[in-house]
């Protein structure tokens, strides 16, 4: 069993930053894919980024390519999400998942573990 803690979201403005993090219990990283994903009010929980534990491999969304940056602690059993250049688009719950296959996957329903969510709000 996997629990997963997601911190670091908060109000900012157009143009700010946010780091958030997703803190691992019950099992280590070393073997899943851990993403994270975001839902606005009325729209889809939608993929933002993804990190292959083992190598690192990363995966981006189109909209947040170029902006954003996965990454992880090994010694901390801690994902990351750099949000820069944020947008008022960007606004949503953002959720930590992690899933145990090989490679990395987009689709929600791939994930087994979920975070409980953080807020994210940019101002215009």
């Amino acid at each position: 069993q996997v629990q997963l803690v997601e911190s670091g979201g908060g109000l900012v403005q157009a143009g700010g930053s946010l780091r958030l993090s997703c803190a691992a219990s019950g099992r280590t990283f070393s073997s899943y894919v851990t993403g994270w994903f975001r839902q606005a009010p009325g729209k889809e929980r939608e993929f933002v980024a993804a990190i292959r534990w083992s190598v690192g491999s990363t995966y981006y969304a189109d909209s947040v390519k170029g902006r954003f940056t996965i990454s992880r602690d090994n010694a901390k059993n801690t994902v990351y999400l750099q949000m820069n250049n944020l947008k008022p688009e960007d606004t949503a719950v953002y959720y930590c998942a992690a899933t145990s296959t090989i490679v990395i996957v987009t689709t929600s329903r791939k994930y087994d573990y979920w975070g409980q969510g953080t807020q994210v709000t940019v101002s215009s």
